[in-house]
């Protein structure tokens, strides 16, 4: 079982902390688009094939699906911010090594280390989560979910500046200097979580989910090479069958597992994270057509001959109105709940990739594109956290979206590797160069399109909700409206107030709600006044265990009948401790 315990952060939370964790967001979601404006342009800059130089994008997405759930575990033992900055740390490190190579295998090292820093986004929405007041943390996580794709739009314009008037490894320079204001913004601004939790790193669980993933992407990028009925391929899908397999058997065994399966198949848990998959294939898909659809010389009878600054400005309002779209999404979120709003957001991505199969004649055309793309893309993303919080326990939330995250980040990884084999494999061949066709680019739409509608599908599937001011969702509030949502989770649990051994109210105790297989059901920290609420997801027998800075620590039994009735239980911490 994994205990937590609490101290107090080093300084209160100030108004820059969302605007600084966001901007992190954003700086580690630009390394995904970093180098589309030279994509087509790889293969002679490494001297590589271009089912080779493919993994130059591939390897930044399948490196940061591994690290979600790597760095929310770490981060939830040695403390988030702590995490945060070497995941950016480690981002700056591998923007440099790209700077300084052109070798193929060099730059894949680079790029991989660059896609580690995509924990950041959990961590960031674990900061959020145990320091923010509950009215203001709705829109705060959709602002840091939303900074994935924000990030990937607005990096487009400036990357292609650079590439064009610079020399292209000037783009890693650039990520590398942005990581360092990333981190000395979160040194002078962002707190540490109090929150700690204690036990071990699950090393084996993370080889094995990296593994997994490996055998499962590798193949998918190169089976067209290989030949997808070759024993090669054939062979590496189903080791990565049996690995992923073997993997779950033992994170079910243990008792602090790097990924919680247990809470992956709760119906609403486990549809979110589906159609998360589908949104993140169906978000990549644009960052890599339409900037190479408007670079393509108009001598190639469907190109749009546009340079690549004009290029990444008119694909920038991807990235623009999914910032934009938060406000309107905790608006419609407040009315009608997550739920509808992450339907409405496929919806509109639907619409926009079908418009889009005959919208590709004109340079206007592929602003229209970006604008209603963004839309859809910034209400779906924006609804997941709230969709994953509302589903499981608060003591679960950092896991559950550390999870979600990675759902994502596979559906961009499958993303990446799939279109760049449909446009490797439909390229014309002229002069030794391979130029993508119109075909190409059609095919990557429809495949976009498929994808958000099987997302559609598993969206409906999701758990009919309550109505918004009863559900348990993450929204944007009044403060009025949280102590309701709160007085009415108090009903169905314990409540109280944890007192020292003198009945003095003792603030910030960690209060840990544990059921009776030793698993842990709910945590809180105590208010001002000592006093504490946890909601109980079931009738039965529990330990409430309470642990503060300078006492020591206790546990209560008690029984909750299932019942509307709140359960009133006192914890009387013993005498202060001494420290050494």
């Amino acid at each position: 079982m994994t205990h937590t315990t609490t101290g107090r952060p080093t300084r209160e939370a100030s108004g820059a902390v969302v605007p600084v964790l966001a901007f992190a967001g954003i700086v580690v979601a630009v390394m995904q688009t970093l180098l589309v404006p030279v994509i087509k342009d790889l293969p002679q800059l490494l001297g590589t094939a271009p089912s080779n130089a493919t993994w130059v994008l591939t390897s930044t997405l399948l490196s940061g699906a591994v690290a979600t759930p790597i760095m929310g575990r770490l981060g939830d033992l040695y403390g988030k911010r702590r995490l945060l900055i070497a995941s950016l740390s480690v981002m700056v490190v591998g923007a440099l090594v790209s700077a300084l190579t052109s070798d193929l295998i060099t730059m894949i090292v680079g790029r991989s280390l660059q896609g580690f820093a995509m924990g950041a986004i959990p961590l960031g929405i674990g900061l959020m989560r145990d320091m923010l007041p509950r009215e203001k943390l709705g829109s705060a996580m959709a602002l840091m979910s939303s900074s994935i794709g924000v990030g990937g739009g607005l990096a487009l314009p400036l990357a292609a500046l650079i590439a064009q008037h610079a020399d292209w490894h000037a783009l890693f320079y650039g990520a590398a200097a942005l990581g360092a204001l990333a981190i000395a913004l979160t040194l002078l601004v962002v707190p540490e979580s109090p929150a700690r939790a204690e036990g071990t790193f699950d090393v084996a669980g993370a080889i094995g989910l990296s593994t997994g993933l490996v055998l499962f992407l590798l193949p998918i990028t190169k089976g067209s090479d290989w030949g997808w009925t070759s024993g090669t391929t054939l062979g590496l899908f189903a080791a990565a069958a049996v690995v992923l397999v073997l993997w779950g058997v033992m994170e079910l065994r243990l008792k602090a597992p790097l990924v919680d399966l247990r809470t992956t198949a709760r119906p609403a848990v486990l549809f979110t994270n589906l159609a998360s998959i589908m949104v993140g294939v169906s978000f990549y898909v644009v960052s890599l057509v339409l900037p190479q659809l408007l670079q393509l010389p108009k001598a190639t009878g469907y190109g749009l001959g546009q340079s690549m600054v004009t290029a990444g400005l008119l694909v920038a309002p991807l990235g623009l109105t999914m910032m934009f779209t938060a406000p309107v999404y905790a608006k419609l979120s407040a009315k009608y709940g997550p739920k509808f709003t992450l339907i409405l957001g496929m919806l509109i991505i639907a619409i926009g990739y079908g418009a889009g199969l005959g919208l590709m004649s004109a340079a206007w055309q592929s602003l229209v594109i970006a604008v209603v793309l963004g839309a859809g893309i910034g209400l779906a993303y924006s609804s997941l956290p709230a969709l994953i919080v509302g589903a499981v326990p608060a003591s679960e939330t950092g896991a559950a979206n550390g999870l979600n995250t990675l759902m994502r980040s596979i559906g961009t990884s499958v993303s990446s590797a799939v279109i760049g084999m449909v446009l490797a494999n439909t390229a014309n061949d002229v002069g030794g160069v391979a130029v993508p066709t119109m075909h190409g680019f059609r095919v990557s739409f429809l495949i976009a399109t498929a994808a958000v509608a099987v997302g559609l599908l598993l969206a409906l599937f999701l758990p009919r909700q309550q109505r918004p001011s009863a559900a348990p969702q993450l929204r944007a509030s009044s403060e009025e409206d949280a102590n309701l949502k709160h007085a009415e989770e108090v009903l169905r649990g314990f409540r109280g107030r944890v007192l020292d051994a003198d009945g003095v109210p003792v603030a910030r105790a960690k209060v840990t709600l544990i059921d009776r297989r030793g698993r842990q059901a709910g945590a809180t920290l105590s208010e001002e006044d000592g006093s504490y609420a946890l909601a109980v997801p079931a009738q039965g027998a529990y330990v409430l265990a309470a642990k503060a800075t300078g006492h020591g620590p206790l546990a209560s039994s008690a029984t909750h009948a299932g019942d509307e009735r709140p359960v009133d239980l006192d914890l009387a911490l013993p005498g202060r401790t001494v420290n050494a």
